[in-house]
């Protein structure tokens, strides 16, 4: 795994996702600025959380797939269930 390359793909994918820019969301009052919700993912030395999700060890298939896929500069898969529409 290679830890540098997903740490620069992630900061890619947050830029792309957004981060730093508020959106405007209306209120029955009018507006204001909301910044994206975070998608949390902790990586340790033996596995990943993701969201507040179960522990998943590295030698887990969801695991591999969700880091493949950020090694190869994509959004995990795995958040296409949770964001149908994209991030």
């Amino acid at each position: 795994i290679d830890f540098d390359l997903i740490l620069e793909n992630v900061k890619d994918l947050n830029v792309l996702a957004g981060e730093g820019i508020s959106q405007i969301e209306h209120t029955p009052g009018g507006a204001r600025l909301r910044q994206p919700e975070p998608l949390p993912l902790t990586l340790y030395q033996n596995g990943i959380v993701m969201f507040n999700g179960p522990f998943r060890p590295y030698e887990d298939p969801s695991a591999q797939q969700c880091l493949q896929d950020i090694m190869d500069g994509y959004f995990p898969s795995e958040l296409q269930m949770h964001y149908p529409d994209g991030i």
